[in-house]
């Protein structure tokens, strides 16, 4: 990520040492201690509009956790996760990563949900040499090409194009072909790389870019930008965004009836139960990013992970499936976990070269790393919900009767509704 020095960046800087500030001042999380245990620090969203996923990716880490330490741990001894809220803002990030390595002296640190945070992590942690695996980060270390950051995300080899890639496969196959496209992006950085990958597919697919906006984070108000979509009038619609913006664009592209050919691509949010309540029959017919479903074919190695966290998440007031990033917070450990057993160190380096050189096994598949910590093969979704009514209930997100995956080929379970107003 290139860095800017303005106003925000500088308060932003501001804010990240007050925070160091206050977390090294703060006593550190207190754990039974035994045979001093391999400590393993990271922070996740519980708080701010990036915490419906962080607690469910922590839920999946605690059970992680708990699972090896009753296996026995790692190189025979017990884990313990040290764990902060970075309330879903950046800021706060540089803060707790120091206090982490500096303060609680903790062995490994794994990397924060979203590229958001994660770009703000990383020169933290190669300033002090760590290995860090981003959960969700899309195309963080795009910049930097550190060779110890490693990405859980399914995304591959060309992760900024990846992401909206199956969107514009599905447009291009349909008769009469799609000719015009209008972009919008909310201006933080996974929304903006995913923005950049999806100008990109459209020159690749041929589809002409006619409306290409950024708009910024905190927007309420998404009446304006529909309006000029609507003016722009282009055949499809890609939008990147946070899931707060997802939800409020998507609740004012219903009022005002606004029905392009496709709409959706690289929403946020979407993903998540507590945001498909929200939405219900306004999530019809849009087509839009996914990384897991539960698909009789994906969930086969997760079944069991998924019986528990569900049996669970009531109590630790997180979402009821998981299915969006319980099952990576248990992977993105899964895979750390892995790779110290592998190596039989905690030496980051022995451990990155170990990550580099072999394939990993997890509830959400199989992966391979290339050079820069991106997945050597693609495995994004492109899904098209449908048919929902709003009688619907945890029990229709619990499967896949209001949805169809449209790419990959290998996971495609149904076609496109074409044109969107189709399937409204």
């Amino acid at each position: 990520m290139a860095l800017r020095v303005n106003s925000q960046s500088l308060l932003g800087a501001v804010s990240a040492v007050a925070f160091a500030v206050a977390m090294a001042a703060a006593p550190a999380p207190t754990f039974a201690q035994s045979n001093e245990p391999i400590k393993i620090g990271f922070s996740l969203a519980l708080t701010g509009p990036l915490a419906p996923n962080g607690k469910q990716a922590l839920l999946g880490a605690k059970i992680w956790e708990e699972e090896i330490n009753a296996k026995g741990g790692l190189l025979g001894r017990k884990v313990e996760l040290i764990n902060y809220d970075d309330q879903s803002n950046p800021a706060n990030i540089p803060g707790i990563y120091t206090k982490l390595l500096d303060v609680d002296k903790v062995d490994l640190v794994n990397g924060p949900y979203g590229t958001n945070l994660i770009a703000p992590a990383l020169p933290v942690v190669m300033q002090k040499g760590k290995l860090l695996i981003g959960l969700f980060g899309l195309d963080a270390n795009k910049e930097f090409h550190y060779t110890r950051y490693f990405s859980m995300f399914s995304a591959g080899p060309k992760p900024s194009q990846a992401f909206t890639e199956g969107y514009f496969q599905v447009a291009a196959q349909q008769k009469p072909r799609p000719e015009t496209i209008a972009l919008v992006a909310e201006d933080a950085e996974f929304s903006r790389n995913a923005c950049e990958g999806a100008r990109e597919n459209a020159k690749t697919f041929g589809f002409t870019i006619v409306y290409d906006k950024n708009f910024p984070p905190g927007t309420t108000d998404f009446s304006p930008i529909i309006r000029a979509l609507m003016a722009a009038n282009a055949d499809l619609v890609v939008i990147c965004s946070y899931p707060l913006s997802s939800v409020g664009i998507l609740l004012v592209a219903n009022e005002l009836n606004f029905t392009p050919k496709m709409l959706g691509g690289a929403m946020v949010g979407l993903q998540s139960t507590v945001f498909k309540d929200k939405l219900k029959s306004k999530l019809n017919g849009i087509v839009n990013y996914e990384t897991w479903v539960p698909s009789p074919k994906l969930l086969a190695p997760a079944a069991d992970f998924f019986k528990v966290y569900q049996e669970r998440a009531k109590a630790a007031g997180t979402d009821p499936l998981g299915y969006y990033l319980g099952g990576w917070g248990y992977a993105y450990f899964q895979v750390l976990g892995e790779a110290i057993e592998g190596a039989k160190t905690l030496n980051d380096q022995k451990l990155a070269d170990y990550m580099h050189s072999h394939e990993f096994k997890t509830i959400m598949g199989d992966i391979t790393f290339g050079p820069y910590g991106e997945w050597t093969k693609q495995a994004s979704l492109q899904v098209q919900y449908h048919g929902i009514t709003d009688a619907a209930n945890l029990e229709t997100w619990r499967g896949m009767s209001y949805q169809t995956v449209l790419t990959p080929e290998d996971q495609k379970t149904g076609e496109l509704i074409f044109p969107y107003a189709q399937a409204k």
